[in-house]
């Protein structure tokens, strides 16, 4: 997918983004990627990035969002579980 701009406004993407985001996030671009053996990335442009002051403040980043296809993602989530994944 071509580089997107997402806008928070009362559509069905803007309204799930914020349910994600909280209210107030405004608008983002998002692009999607995806390796020759079918691994897709998200990246996220907000406009109120913030540069860090030592380049990497660790303790404030993370995952956001994790997806995962299947074509059979009951089954997939019980072999995550019986590998000690936990809901929530």
């Amino acid at each position: 997918m071509s580089p997107t701009e997402i806008v928070e406004d009362d559509s069905a993407i803007g309204e799930m983004c914020t349910d994600v985001f909280g209210a107030g996030w405004g608008r983002f671009r998002i692009a999607h990627l995806s390796t020759g053996d079918r691994i897709g990335v998200e990246l996220f442009q907000f406009d109120n990035q913030q540069q860090p002051e030592n380049n990497f403040e660790y303790w404030k980043t993370g995952v956001f969002h994790f997806c995962v296809q299947d074509p059979n993602v009951e089954e997939l989530a019980e072999r995550i579980v019986a590998a000690g994944g936990k809901n929530g």
